[in-house]
């Protein structure tokens, strides 16, 4: 695909670039058609920074996608290596599985001696785009958190870029004077990015260095295209630190941020925070979409509560399918082994499944051409089912491949796959059966008006 590298004016010539020159690059033609809208509505909504193409002109088998109010609601993958375990093998596969079970986009965040070779491995055959957390891979050059500088900061973001990532989450909206609204959380700071910067303005007693050092960070992106993810590093670990003062002052910032970033001519979307009860769950969105003057919002989940390790990815798509409907873009999907431990593949399809059913089903609740889409995939899916139809309702689920095994587990043979019945009910019981062989003429006869009776004289 042809990337157009430099305006007239030779500055670099970003999506958000064109679409404000009245520019329709081939990366909007692309997303267009993907999202069954018009290249014109495409460019619009760029130019307004209400959407998103992550698309690092370097990522050169990349099939250009968007992340906005007017796309489908869309779902991240997380994966990545760890100082403990896994191998960039093991991620690649990965990779490869969330592809395959619909992600959007994946972001790595490999920690440990090998990032960049991982990186490297990923990008190679990652068809999404591929987003980073750089402030990992910095600190893996420096002895402590302590010794980060803005330099080695800028030299990290400026190789991934050179790289091919598509978007990365910078905390910049972390800064010195919210550390103390976090004094008395219960969680405290639970984001890695987060975290590690507070230890650092700590120490230093300064500001935050990617926060002083944005215009830095802009150059580096606009030069590549690189989408930036304002991130969420004081985001509420827990229920009881939904909606409170540290995250709401970082989420201000953030708005000033987006300003930044599009005075810049630099993409950008928000990340969002993790643990909120359902209640606040409307108001956290509404109030970003305000703040940050409708950038798309990213959320990870949000979990709805607190009390169930093992099966996270339950109780975040409950939050994602909600803030979904509500105006969130992008959904960053949540693995049974959150909060436990280092996904393994069957983690990654497990979240993502969630995650898809998440994201339909707040497609559905939004409605417009999105949403019509969404409920013909259910009617369809449901004549089948109504239908007996075994192998069009196993193509048309989520799942195909646990669907037709979770049936086949009681019901094998291939003559079941003609069948009026599941095993559930059997022939007897089977509800949609015994209501095809209703009688629906004796039916409509018995509903008929009764006629008068002759009148006595």
């Amino acid at each position: 695909m042809e990337r157009h590298v430099f305006a007239d004016d030779g500055a670099p010539r970003t999506q958000h670039r064109a679409a404000r020159d009245g520019t329709v690059t081939p990366e909007m033609v692309r997303v267009a058609e993907r999202e069954g809208l018009g290249p014109d509505v495409i460019r619009a909504e760029i130019a307004r920074g209400r959407m998103v193409i992550p698309a690092n002109r370097h990522h050169g088998g990349l099939d250009p996608m968007a992340i906005g109010l007017k796309a489908r609601v869309k779902i991240n993958a997380n994966i990545g290596s760890s100082p403990t375990t896994s191998s960039a093998d093991e991620e690649v596969e990965k990779l490869t599985l969330s592809q395959r079970w619909g992600a959007d986009t994946v972001m790595d965040l490999s920690t440990g001696k090998r990032i960049r070779a991982t990186r490297q491995a990923i990008l190679d055959v990652a068809t999404v785009p591929i987003g980073t957390v750089p402030i990992y891979e910095a600190l893996e050059r420096v002895k402590a958190p302590e010794d980060l500088t803005t330099e080695v900061l800028l030299d990290v973001i400026r190789e991934q870029a050179e790289q091919g990532v598509d978007y990365m989450t910078i905390h910049a909206g972390v800064l010195l004077e919210h550390l103390a609204l976090c004094r008395h959380r219960v969680t405290g700071i639970v984001s890695r990015g987060g975290g590690l910067l507070a230890r650092w303005m700590v120490h230093h007693e300064r500001q935050n260095p990617l926060y002083d050092g944005f215009d830095e960070v802009l150059a580096v992106c606009a030069e590549h295209d690189v989408t930036i993810s304002l991130g969420d590093g004081l985001r509420p670990g827990s229920i009881a630190d939904a909606s409170d003062a540290a995250q709401f002052a970082e989420l201000d910032t953030l708005g000033e941020l987006v300003g930044r970033c599009r005075a810049a001519g630099v993409q950008c979307m928000v990340e969002g925070p993790g643990h909120v009860p359902l209640h606040q769950l409307q108001e956290n969105v509404e109030r970003q979409q305000r703040v940050c003057h409708e950038a798309p919002f990213y959320t990870l989940g949000p979990l709805v509560t607190d009390v169930a390790p093992g099966y996270d990815h339950i109780t975040s798509a409950i939050g994602a399918a909600i803030v979904g409907w509500h105006g969130t873009s992008m959904l960053c999907y949540v693995t049974p082994k959150e909060h436990l431990g280092l996904p393994d593949a069957d983690d990654v399809k497990q979240g993502l499944i969630a995650y898809r059913i998440a994201a339909h089903a707040a497609d559905l609740a939004r409605g417009g051409a999105h949403g019509a889409r969404a409920a013909r995939w259910d009617r369809e899916l449901s004549k089948a089912r109504f239908g007996f139809d075994w192998e069009g309702q196993f193509a048309l689920a989520v799942d195909p491949d646990t669907a037709r095994a979770m049936h086949d587990e009681t019901l094998a043979d291939d003559y079941f796959k003609t069948a009026e019945f599941c095993s559930m009910c059997g022939p007897k019981y089977c509800p949609m059966h015994n209501f095809r062989d209703v009688d629906w003429t004796r039916l409509a006869a018995l509903a008929a008006p009764a006629r008068p009776s002759p009148t006595s004289g």
